[in-house]
């Protein structure tokens, strides 16, 4: 997994494919998007705030399209 960057303890990838695998091994589903460094990265869950209720992050162990939100 090609991880840019953490927000919030939470992974941003370089592939919204990685997102959704991140996500469903959490119980998640759905992706949404963030702008690094003028670049775009996936992250797990369809909003930030599920990610983060999540609680797992980096260190824990469902394919759906992002909702195009972007920040950061």
């Amino acid at each position: 997994m090609s991880i840019l960057t953490t927000i919030g303890g939470m992974p941003l990838f370089s592939t919204a494919q990685e997102a959704l695998e991140w996500a469903l091994a959490r119980g998640l589903q759905g992706y949404h998007t963030h702008i690094f460094n003028g670049q775009t990265g996936y992250m797990g869950g369809s909003t930030h705030g599920q990610a983060a209720s999540s609680s797992q992050g980096l260190n824990g162990s469902n394919q759906t399209g992002g909702n195009g939100q972007t920040g950061y």
